[in-house]
């Protein structure tokens, strides 16, 4: 199965016929300079292309009113002036004679993506769009958005194809509130969103913007709102995002369908969004999202107003989608401090909902050796181009800047082949996936000699034998031939051939090699502590840090427990240390089950471009065939071995979970329900104790998992004062300029309780573009 790219050219004809500043910068020129890149890189050509059909009038009835889709089928026959006028009633849009043609081919593009990936014609896909549609609301336009594009797709989903858990994926850099509606009290659609909020002074300016407002009814805990209260959130801040509160319930709500509303304003360069995550960024979190819904993936073009950054980050995201290994991130993967809190406070409010959230020592602690003998912070090793912007730039140095950073960006070459594996004669009648080609080439004899020379474990036929296959494959990962790799190895030579490849991984290409042995594998005694190893070996009782880059940790014994690991400590440790290989070795008693490798070895790839070889016991191959290890997928049978933290759905979904994911009572290991602690919980490696107490982490994505302690939830500012409402009597478009009815004075964006008067006590049209909440919001005591 391939990806789709869906398209239509006619989705260019509407476009803004009058002076509004603020709507100027949703354009055509979005969808064709994409489009453009797309085919010179090659991408195009690459994957399934559709045409994109009009989602019919009943189709857009899943969400939208009958009364507004007859509004806007008028539209088609008004003047300029009209167009103009009707544009007035609702906040930043703009109506053109082809806007209702357009839409409705927006909206269809994303209802024939879901058609092709759930029927099985394409495992994932883009839908090339505009208008875009997160802000539109059952009766009302907003935000650029006529109809919710995402919204239907995901009705049509559970409508059509009997689907019962979605994940939505808002990345755009605004609120998507007109999901949030529709979706608000189902539990049977998970929507996380990012957006820029800065306390609320943001557009759209809404209270339910914030980390406390987390649903109604039966769907409270399926809303995650992350504010962003400062711009120049970047690469770091994006990542610990998804590390820290989106996979954690992504992986216990376990989706059957994954949609990404894909605004690219939150790139770096764009003028909405104001924040500097580059665009290969995209590519690794699409990567971490297609390890889950075995990798049916949908994403929807929402925002993007920047037209060379938003070309490069769909570039990524495509590249991302068909396979191919992502490029290093840039800079310090360090979060910014607001960014943490941030994170700290949602992860509080949604803690009750959510029985990964609960767990109180799912993840290890290490001890505080981790500081350097100075007792200073270690600097993080340099990574791939660098953009670090002024606080303050003028328009040119902002586009300068981002020129220079895009000229760093090169594409890898795709390997010819992604996965190889080498196996031993014994394993070699096994039947693999027509993708994965069995490796049977083998380093030269003298190369082999000299490798094997100082392991007497080395010295049988099988094992010096297994070792020429290794060092093959290794080097064909490291020369870009082949993506990544799995090996088999006899059970008495495990640690000498994971000890010979390191040390041909360093020797050859790898700069920064990063080793996860699972099991009794000790570190080889020569391995040298000078940065280009990071050794991490999960067996034993107690955890230990050696030092910076030798970490010794205990297995969990639950698997939540193993998915919060990875999630709160390996990917961090991974993302903080940059490797351009990944070793994975599974020793004696290594405790996994296939399916806990595979998902330890799919998620590795990403920070590591795709670079992962898997060192395995021979005996385990059986296991092992269907996983997808480093193929990018989720494993088959994911739910079925890796029901991450096991809950009681809402009564309407207990028919939906498998019954291995539904428990009739608590499970032992699982924490009473009830709110979070607050207490500062040691979660990472700190240079002392955690939290409030100001110490950071040596490795500073861990710092994610930290609770801010003095953070109180609720719309509050940073010294932990509740902030007066900004928002009463002003109506702030997204460029930040006030905006009045044309006759009377300045109207609340939140919906009023009767209609404001105008001048002569006429009653104005209302601006139908927020929503509030119907539950009142206030501060825990």
């Amino acid at each position: 199965m391939g990806t789709a790219l869906v398209y239509h050219e006619d989705m260019t004809a509407a476009r803004l016929l009058w002076d509004d500043p603020e709507c100027e910068i949703e354009c055509p020129e979005r969808l064709t300079i994409a489009l453009e890149r797309l085919r010179q890189r090659g991408l195009e050509q690459r994957c399934l292309r559709l045409a994109a059909r009009e989602a019919s009038e009943e189709e857009l009835g899943l969400v939208h009113s009958p009364e507004y889709v007859a509004l806007l089928r008028g539209t088609q026959a008004l003047g300029t002036g009209e167009l103009q006028a009707l544009s007035g009633q609702y906040d930043a849009i703009y109506f053109h004679p082809s806007t209702f043609h357009c839409a409705r081919l927006a909206a269809g593009a994303a209802l024939q993506l879901v058609d092709a990936v759930l029927t099985g014609a394409v495992q994932n896909g883009l839908a090339l769009v505009r208008p875009p549609g997160h802000h539109s609301q059952r009766a009302a336009a907003n935000g650029f958005c006529v109809f919710n594009n995402v919204a239907i797709a995901a009705k049509h989903a559970k409508q059509k194809h009997g689907l019962h858990r979605i994940l939505i994926v808002d990345w755009d850099i605004h609120h998507g509130q007109g999901i949030q509606y529709i979706f608000e009290d189902d539990p049977s659609v998970l929507y996380f969103s990012w957006h820029r909020y800065e306390h609320g002074r943001f557009w759209p300016y809404l209270q339910e913007s914030d980390t406390d407002a987390v649903g109604q009814g039966q769907g409270r805990g399926f809303t995650v709102n992350l504010p962003w209260n400062q711009v120049g959130m970047g690469n770091a801040d994006y990542v610990a995002a998804f590390l820290h509160v989106l996979l954690p319930l992504a992986f216990e709500f376990d989706p059957e369908l994954v949609l990404v509303a894909a605004g690219f304003d939150s790139a770096v360069g764009d003028p909405e969004g104001q924040m500097q995550a580059t665009p290969e960024c995209f590519a690794h979190l699409t990567q971490l999202l297609q390890v889950l819904a075995c990798g049916r993936v949908c994403a929807v073009l929402e925002g993007g107003y920047h037209l060379e950054s938003l070309s490069q980050s769909v570039c990524m995201m495509v590249q991302a989608l068909l396979g191919d290994p992502p490029l290093p991130l840039s800079g310090p993967m360090e979060p910014h401090r607001s960014a943490l809190e941030s994170i700290q406070s949602v992860r509080a409010a949604q803690a009750p909902h959510w029985m990964s959230l609960q767990q109180q020592d799912a993840a290890p602690v290490l001890s505080p050796s981790t500081r350097s003998p100075e007792g200073s912070i270690s600097p993080l090793l340099p990574g791939g181009p660098e953009f670090k912007a002024p606080v303050a730039q003028t328009e040119a140095q902002a586009m300068a800047a981002l020129s220079s950073l895009l000229d760093q960006l090169r594409l890898y070459p795709t390997p010819p082949l992604r996965t190889a594996v080498a196996l031993t004669e014994l394993d070699a009648a096994l039947v693999l996936p027509p993708d994965v080609l069995h490796w049977e080439r083998s380093a030269p004899q003298k190369e082999m000699q000299a490798w094997a020379r100082p392991h007497e474990a080395l010295a049988q036929d099988k094992s010096f034998n297994a070792l020429g296959k290794v060092l093959y494959l290794l080097d064909s990962i490291l020369d870009g031939q082949v993506s990544s790799g799995i090996a088999a190895t006899p059970a008495p030579a495990a640690a000498a051939t994971l000890d010979v490849a390191i040390q041909r991984g360093l020797s050859h290409r790898a700069q920064r090699l990063l080793c996860v042995a699972v099991g009794q594998l000790d570190r080889p005694l020569d391995l040298a502590d000078d940065g280009r190893t990071l050794w991490l070996n999960i067996r034993g009782k107690e955890a230990a840090a050696l030092s910076m880059f030798h970490v010794s940790t205990p297995l969990p014994g639950t698997t939540g427990g193993f998915l919060s690991y990875i999630l709160a400590l390996v990917l961090p440790l991974a993302y903080g240390f940059q490797p351009n290989l990944v070793l994975v070795a599974l020793g004696p008693a290594h405790g996994l089950q296939a399916p806990q490798a595979a998902l330890l070895a799919a998620l590795l790839r990403v920070p590591a471009g795709g670079q992962v070889l898997v060192l395995v016991e021979e005996v385990s191959w059986a296991e092992w065939r269907c996983c997808g290890v480093t193929s990018g997928e989720r494993p088959v049978t994911l739910c079925f071995h890796l029901c991450p933290w096991p809950r009681n759905p809402h009564p309407s979904l207990q028919g939906s979970w498998s019954r291995h994911c539904v428990e009739r009572a608590p499970p032992a290991w699982a924490p009473s329900p009830g709110p979070p602690q607050r207490r500062c919980r040691p979660w990472s490696i700190c240079e002392g104790s955690c939290g409030h107490s100001g110490k950071c982490c040596r490795w500073p994505l861990l710092k994610g998992c930290d609770p801010v302690a003095w953070r109180r939830l609720g719309w509050t500012s940073q010294d932990g004062h509740r902030d007066p409402d900004p928002r009463a009597g002003v109506n702030r478009p997204r460029t930040g300029r006030p905006r009045q009815c044309p006759e009377a004075g300045p109207a609340s964006t939140r919906r009023p309780e009767s209609p404001p008067a105008c001048a002569d006590g006429r009653p104005c049209s209302p601006r139908p573009g927020s929503k509030q909440l119907s539950e009142s919001l206030t501060l825990p005591s």
